[in-house]
């Protein structure tokens, strides 16, 4: 039996916009991010009328992905299942700022952040490692939960790269060449503790384009 999960990332935020770090600060959506969500809402709507259902909703409980999920839980008769293992990484004393403030502040920390050390975690925060761990024992049980089923997981930019790595068996310490997009839909197969990638990056229910983050190491 396959399980197919649609890993939706949240709208866009202020923060995102200029590329300051959230992590579990609880910043919510921007003008842009609400206009998102809703637009996502109507499509899985649609979608849904066509005969692709939705089985159930799993999200963060940060605010930013809760904002998104909303919309199309509220069109689809869906409950909110919050899950705190589908927070975005634990950045520590990197939250609320920015690369550049990070080199200036921290400049033997952002060195090691730029290695794509997976085991190096900023000071008081979360490694790679130790996330991507945290993503994937979360996801496991949802998935076992919904046998031949379809369910969405509502999360962050962080939580889809380290499906993306896990699904493609990628490195934790490989530089990323593909995209997190806000309010992208982004869906993975499950069966037979297999996973399959069958499209990522999708933002066609979008009426403008959706921001990625593009510094040298991505914040969430």
């Amino acid at each position: 039996m396959t399980t197919q999960v649609l890993f939706i990332r949240h709208g866009e935020t202020d923060w995102n916009r200029i590329k300051r770090i959230q992590g579990h600060i609880d910043i919510p959506l921007a003008t842009t991010g609400i206009a998102q969500a809703g637009q996502l809402a109507r499509r899985l709507l649609r979608e849904s009328k066509a005969g692709a259902r939705l089985d159930a909703l799993y999200c963060s409980d940060l605010l930013r992905a809760q904002q998104t999920a909303k919309p199309f839980a509220n069109a689809l008769g869906l409950s909110l299942n919050l899950n705190e293992g589908l927070r975005e990484r634990w950045y520590g004393d990197f939250q609320g700022h920015d690369s550049e403030e990070i080199r200036a502040k921290y400049p033997a920390e952002y060195a090691v952040w730029q290695s794509h050390d997976p085991d190096f975690a900023p000071p008081g925060g979360e490694s790679q490692r130790a996330f991507s761990q945290r993503v994937l024992r979360a996801v496991e049980p949802i998935v076992k939960a919904h046998p031949d089923g379809r369910i969405a997981c509502v999360a962050h930019g962080g939580v889809l790269d380290c499906i993306y790595r896990f699904v493609r068996g990628i490195a934790l310490d490989a530089p990323r060449d593909w995209p997190l997009l806000n309010s992208s839909i982004n869906v993975v197969d499950f069966k037979n503790a297999q996973a399959k990638l069958v499209s990522w990056g999708d933002v066609a229910h979008l009426s403008s384009p959706s921001s990625d983050d593009d510094l040298k190491e991505v914040p969430r």
